[in-house]
């Protein structure tokens, strides 16, 4: 319940929607580059977030350790 509180997760998901929606676009507008971006941009804007949720949680263990 506490990631629906993140303003990381809110802009990974508003991210992901919005290249979605360019690849909904591309695909009616039969613009294949605008559905390769949109495609793009929706894996990068997922994977960037697991990354970050990863640091974040690596860097919180080493910190325990320390203590």
């Amino acid at each position: 319940m506490e990631k629906l509180k993140s303003r990381k997760f809110w802009l990974c998901v508003a991210a992901f929607l919005a290249s979605v929606g360019t690849s909904i676009a591309g695909l009616h507008s039969n613009n294949d580059v605008v559905v390769g971006i949109g495609l793009i941009c929706t894996i990068l804007s997922s994977g960037t977030y697991a990354f970050c949720e990863a640091w974040v949680d690596g860097k919180a263990v080493d910190n325990n350790k320390e203590d």
